[in-house]
């Protein structure tokens, strides 16, 4: 990285020398070559970077590495008594250096050439690997200004690749409405219906085979990319856990996104919240799990009201998202019937989960309890799957149970401890 910034150092340099028509020992910028190092190549993920995108990067990364090599941009114009407009730039709340715009880049890259300045705007349209790859975009022109005049910021991700050589792993925050999910479970741990176990395997397989599926048998001319399924069932049957278990059985990050907490009062706030998620996993091998699906889908109504042209063109937009998102996506709802037919369609699979039955009760409850101090009597286990319990709910009682059965100084499951703990589960 430093013969990168010793190299940036010198662009900028001649940049500067080249427009103000001052001495310099190059005649033009593409003269000053860059290191042949590979870093650049390591730390983007792309085998061919030019010269012009190895420019735009360093400039979008020094007021994080090296932020006074941009003092010079500070100079005046001493027929205005101020900056150069060519230069762009911003001043940040905290950050007392330079911070470079699209016009910054456009300076050093076309000085006053304007089809050059063409070439520096597609630099950061969407089909450009900059975008594809979340390495840096535009970001925060006030309406109707310049595209050029917004910031020029490096993702997180990127950053984090340059800064601290560590694979990014976003975490939940209000810039980014998801959160990544996992469990200490496997999927042998996993107590499902057939029909379900069944269904989720087509999942596991489209993973394994869908790109052989797609482009060796050549059916990408008619299908679409990736892999949308809906889950619905009661609280607590395993939706959420069967979608972290085929993410971990298929080495896959799973990010839930809880649409309850995205959906939005303000007219567009919900389309821009959905719009980070997916545009940050647009090239990555992630499974979206969006929960608590009918906080959007149950606000389908008829448009009477702008209120309600704003709900439906929430639910729009994720749907198209979704269609369009070459991965797996998986939506999770309590209720089926809040989902209409035209919904089901966009899904290769609609799965659901029932309260399990007294045998696969009984079979969750000796799972949970295998790690019990003491082997627990099978007569207990009998009684207890008598009891209709969800999954998430038979967890909730054997929570109840060891926190009595250690209060007591005991090891072994007491017969009135687990009455009372089913009693309570059930009331509740």
């Amino acid at each position: 990285m430093r013969e990168y910034i010793e190299w940036f150092n010198q662009v900028l340099t001649v940049a500067i020398q080249l427009y103000f028509h001052q001495e310099s020992e190059y005649k033009q910028l593409k003269d000053v070559y860059p290191p042949r190092n590979g870093w650049m190549e390591a730390v983007t993920g792309q085998t061919a970077t030019n010269f012009e995108e190895r420019i735009v990067i360093m400039l979008a990364l020094m007021p994080h590495i090296c932020p006074q090599i941009l003092d010079i941009f500070f100079v005046q114009n001493k027929n205005f008594d101020r900056q150069y407009t060519e230069f762009g730039g911003w001043k940040g709340l905290s950050h007392g250096g330079f911070l470079p715009t699209g016009e910054t880049a456009s300076f050093i890259l076309a000085g006053e050439d304007v089809e050059k300045r063409k070439e520096v705007i597609h630099m950061f349209s969407k089909s450009h690997w900059f975008y594809g790859k979340n390495i840096l975009r535009l970001e925060g022109a006030g309406e109707g200004e310049p595209l050029l005049s917004s910031q020029l910021r490096v993702s997180e991700e990127f950053l984090s690749r340059v800064q601290l050589d560590v694979e990014y792993k976003p975490d939940y925050t209000t810039g980014f409405p998801a959160k990544r999910i996992t469990t200490e479970l496997d999927w042998e741990d996993m107590v499902l219906d057939y029909q379900v176990t069944t269904e989720l395997e087509e999942i596991n397989t489209w993973i394994s085979s869908g790109k052989i599926i797609m482009e060796d048998w050549g059916l990408s001319r008619i299908l679409k990319a990736g892999y949308r399924s809906l889950f619905y069932g009661p609280p607590g049957t395993g939706k959420t856990l069967a979608a972290t278990l085929l993410g971990k059985k298929n080495n896959m990050d799973v990010y839930r996104i809880d649409l309850s907490m995205i959906v939005s009062k303000y007219i567009g706030e919900t389309e821009k919240n959905l719009a980070k998620v997916f545009d940050l996993a647009e090239n990555r091998n992630w499974i979206l799990f969006f929960d608590e699906a009918d906080a959007l889908f149950g606000k389908r109504t008829s448009t009477n009201t702008s209120n309600d042209r704003h709900a439906n063109q929430e639910v729009a937009y994720l749907l198209q998202r979704i269609e369009d998102f070459p991965g797996i996506v998986i939506l999770a709802t309590n209720l089926r019937s809040n989902i209409d037919e035209a919904f089901s369609r966009r899904f290769q699979s609609v799965i659901y989960f029932p309260m399990p039955t007294e045998e696969l009760r009984a079979e969750i409850w000796r799972k949970m309890l295998k790690g019990w101090p003491e082997d627990v009597d099978e007569d207990l286990i009998t009684m207890a799957a008598r009891t209709e319990l969800s999954g998430g709910s038979i967890a909730n009682v054997v929570r109840r149970c060891a926190l009595a059965t250690v209060n007591q100084k005991n090891q072994s499951l007491d017969k009135l401890i687990l009455k009372n703990a089913l009693q309570k589960e059930k009331l509740k």
